[in-house]
Protein backbone atom coordinates (compact mmCIF):
# COMPACT_ATOMS: atom_id res chain seq x y z
CA UNK A 1 0.00 0.00 0.00
CA UNK A 2 2.85 2.22 0.57
CA UNK A 3 4.62 1.95 -2.90
CA UNK A 4 0.88 2.57 -4.65
CA UNK A 5 0.55 5.54 -2.25
CA UNK A 6 3.92 6.87 -3.57
CA UNK A 7 3.82 5.55 -7.07
CA UNK A 8 0.87 8.03 -7.33
CA UNK A 9 2.79 10.93 -6.13
CA UNK A 10 5.41 10.92 -8.90
CA UNK A 11 8.58 10.97 -6.29
CA UNK A 12 7.75 14.50 -4.84
CA UNK A 13 8.70 13.40 -1.98
CA UNK A 14 11.73 11.96 -0.42
CA UNK A 15 9.95 8.79 1.49
CA UNK A 16 10.32 5.92 0.21
CA UNK A 17 8.20 2.97 0.70
CA UNK A 18 9.71 1.05 4.00
CA UNK A 19 10.19 4.40 5.50
CA UNK A 20 6.49 5.11 4.78
CA UNK A 21 5.49 1.81 6.13
CA UNK A 22 7.57 2.35 9.40
CA UNK A 23 6.73 5.81 9.82
CA UNK A 24 2.76 4.69 9.68
CA UNK A 25 3.31 1.80 12.16
CA UNK A 26 5.04 3.96 14.41
CA UNK A 27 2.29 6.29 14.35
CA UNK A 28 -0.25 3.46 14.93
CA UNK A 29 2.15 1.53 17.92
CA UNK A 30 2.31 5.22 19.56
CA UNK A 31 -1.94 4.98 20.17
CA UNK A 32 -2.66 3.10 23.45
CA UNK A 33 -6.03 2.19 22.03
CA UNK A 34 -5.29 1.66 18.81
CA UNK A 35 -7.91 -1.59 18.78
CA UNK A 36 -9.08 -2.83 15.46
CA UNK A 37 -12.02 -4.75 14.82
CA UNK A 38 -11.38 -5.87 11.43
CA UNK A 39 -9.06 -5.57 8.44
CA UNK A 40 -11.10 -2.75 6.72
CA UNK A 41 -10.83 -0.54 9.85
CA UNK A 42 -7.05 -0.89 10.13
CA UNK A 43 -6.72 -0.11 6.33
CA UNK A 44 -8.71 2.71 6.60
CA UNK A 45 -6.97 4.16 9.64
CA UNK A 46 -3.35 3.42 7.49
CA UNK A 47 -4.04 5.01 4.57
CA UNK A 48 -5.47 8.38 6.63
CA UNK A 49 -1.71 8.24 8.17
CA UNK A 50 -0.22 7.50 5.13
CA UNK A 51 -1.54 10.39 3.72
CA UNK A 52 -1.06 12.63 6.79
CA UNK A 53 2.66 11.81 6.53
CA UNK A 54 3.20 12.33 2.91
CA UNK A 55 1.38 15.92 3.37
CA UNK A 56 3.27 16.84 6.19
CA UNK A 57 6.65 15.46 4.47
CA UNK A 58 5.43 17.56 1.15
CA UNK A 59 4.84 20.84 3.19
CA UNK A 60 8.56 20.28 4.87
CA UNK A 61 9.89 20.06 2.30
CA UNK A 62 8.27 23.53 1.35
CA UNK A 63 9.47 25.34 4.21
CA UNK A 64 11.29 28.47 3.80
CA UNK A 65 13.71 26.77 6.44
CA UNK A 66 14.53 23.83 4.33
CA UNK A 67 14.72 25.53 1.46
CA UNK A 68 11.10 25.58 -0.03
CA UNK A 69 11.82 28.36 -2.45
CA UNK A 70 14.13 25.10 -4.53
CA UNK A 71 12.70 22.64 -6.04
CA UNK A 72 13.72 18.96 -5.81
CA UNK A 73 14.51 17.41 -9.24
CA UNK A 74 15.14 13.61 -9.94
CA UNK A 75 17.90 13.24 -12.08
CA UNK A 76 15.94 11.38 -15.48
CA UNK A 77 14.95 12.49 -18.78
CA UNK A 78 11.38 12.80 -18.18
CA UNK A 79 11.76 15.48 -15.30
CA UNK A 80 7.99 16.90 -16.35
CA UNK A 81 6.18 13.89 -15.80
CA UNK A 82 8.10 13.45 -12.54
CA UNK A 83 6.94 16.59 -10.33
CA UNK A 84 3.70 16.97 -8.89
CA UNK A 85 2.22 19.76 -8.34
CA UNK A 86 3.08 19.95 -4.25
CA UNK A 87 0.54 23.08 -3.84
CA UNK A 88 -2.41 21.49 -5.10
CA UNK A 89 -1.85 18.46 -2.19
CA UNK A 90 -3.05 21.11 0.52
CA UNK A 91 -6.26 21.62 -1.84
CA UNK A 92 -6.80 18.38 -1.74
CA UNK A 93 -6.52 18.06 1.60
CA UNK A 94 -9.00 20.05 2.63
CA UNK A 95 -11.28 19.35 -0.31
CA UNK A 96 -11.41 15.57 1.78
CA UNK A 97 -11.88 17.01 4.93
CA UNK A 98 -14.81 19.19 3.77
CA UNK A 99 -15.87 15.42 2.07
CA UNK A 100 -15.52 13.75 4.94
CA UNK A 101 -17.95 16.61 7.09
CA UNK A 102 -20.46 16.73 4.01
CA UNK A 103 -20.35 12.64 3.92
CA UNK A 104 -17.91 10.74 6.05
CA UNK A 105 -18.68 7.46 3.53
CA UNK A 106 -18.13 9.07 0.69
CA UNK A 107 -14.68 10.32 2.03
CA UNK A 108 -13.86 6.78 3.43
CA UNK A 109 -14.78 5.55 -0.36
CA UNK A 110 -12.07 7.84 -1.42
CA UNK A 111 -9.26 6.89 1.00
CA UNK A 112 -10.09 3.27 0.53
CA UNK A 113 -10.27 3.74 -3.57
CA UNK A 114 -7.18 6.73 -4.01
CA UNK A 115 -4.76 5.94 -1.01
CA UNK A 116 -5.00 2.27 0.28
CA UNK A 117 -5.17 1.16 -3.92
CA UNK A 118 -8.26 -0.86 -3.40
CA UNK A 119 -10.50 -1.53 -6.27
CA UNK A 120 -14.41 -0.39 -5.98
CA UNK A 121 -15.36 -4.16 -6.07
CA UNK A 122 -13.22 -4.63 -2.84
CA UNK A 123 -14.68 -1.46 -1.51
CA UNK A 124 -18.00 -2.78 -2.30
CA UNK A 125 -17.15 -6.27 -0.67
CA UNK A 126 -15.47 -4.36 2.53
CA UNK A 127 -19.11 -2.46 2.49
CA UNK A 128 -21.30 -4.70 2.21
CA UNK A 129 -23.14 -3.12 -1.16
CA UNK A 130 -23.18 -3.91 -4.87
CA UNK A 131 -20.43 -2.53 -6.95
CA UNK A 132 -23.17 -0.42 -8.65
CA UNK A 133 -24.02 1.17 -5.48
CA UNK A 134 -20.04 1.79 -4.88
CA UNK A 135 -19.91 2.95 -8.33
CA UNK A 136 -22.45 5.24 -7.99
CA UNK A 137 -20.92 6.63 -4.73
CA UNK A 138 -17.64 6.70 -6.09
CA UNK A 139 -18.61 9.34 -8.72
CA UNK A 140 -20.59 11.22 -6.41
CA UNK A 141 -17.54 11.57 -3.93
CA UNK A 142 -15.49 12.72 -7.49
CA UNK A 143 -17.79 15.06 -8.45
CA UNK A 144 -18.02 16.88 -5.23
CA UNK A 145 -13.95 16.90 -5.32
CA UNK A 146 -13.64 17.99 -8.86
CA UNK A 147 -16.07 20.65 -7.30
CA UNK A 148 -14.22 21.42 -4.96
CA UNK A 149 -11.19 21.93 -6.19
CA UNK A 150 -11.71 24.11 -8.66
CA UNK A 151 -13.70 26.68 -6.06
CA UNK A 152 -12.81 25.97 -2.68
CA UNK A 153 -14.84 28.67 -1.17
CA UNK A 154 -18.94 27.28 -1.62
CA UNK A 155 -17.37 23.94 0.32
CA UNK A 156 -15.41 26.36 3.22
Amino acid sequence: MAQVELAKRGGGTTLGPTTLLHETYLDISRRVRALFPDRRSFMVYASRVMRGLIIDSVRSQQSQKRGGEFEFVPLTDDIADDIPDRAALAFVRDAMDALATVDARLALIVDLKFFCGFSLIEIAGMQGVSERTMQREWEKARIYLRLALQDPSPFA
